[in-house]
């Protein structure tokens, strides 16, 4: 009996007790623009979700929402937001943010542009100063994101 027991243990222990955390699923918006490079828009291990860098690209013309950072950088986080609404999250779920400038006086703005955003709790966050971003966009965005905490 007490073999039996063990052994059936050990069963359920090494054939699916745990939780699949280990699933990875790619994921993508037709509300956000398309990868422009070999990536994906974001891709969910267990229940954290990995966004890649958005920048402020319109996503029914490919090109820049404007000339001007505050329409870049609202842009970027629409469309990270939108990425996030078609895995079921949403910007309550983010707990880290990576933001890269080409221009760090655009701190300041990027801060109010942001709260629009966040308004409590903020994510971890890091503003990086880069010379260069793709499509030589004013900014690029990229989050991580936990449901269900």
């Amino acid at each position: 009996m007490k073999k039996t027991l063990l052994f059936s243990l050990l069963i359920f222990v090494f054939t699916g007790c745990s939780r699949p955390t280990d699933i990875r699923e790619t994921l993508s918006s037709p509300d956000a623009p398309a990868a422009i490079g070999p990536y994906s828009q974001a891709i969910r291990a267990g229940n954290t979700l990995y966004l890649s860098g958005q920048l402020g690209l319109d996503p029914a013309t490919g090109k820049l929402a404007g000339q001007d950072f505050p329409s870049q950088a609202r842009q970027a986080i629409e469309n990270q937001k939108a990425i996030l609404q078609a895995a079921g999250f949403s910007l309550k779920d983010v707990v880290q943010c990576q933001i890269f400038v080409t221009d760090m006086n655009n701190y300041p703005a990027f801060n109010e542009i942001y709260k629009e955003y966040f308004i409590a709790d903020f994510p971890a966050r890091a503003v990086l100063e880069v010379s260069r971003i793709p499509a030589d966009g004013l900014i690029e965005i990229m989050m991580t994101a936990v449901h269900g905490i």
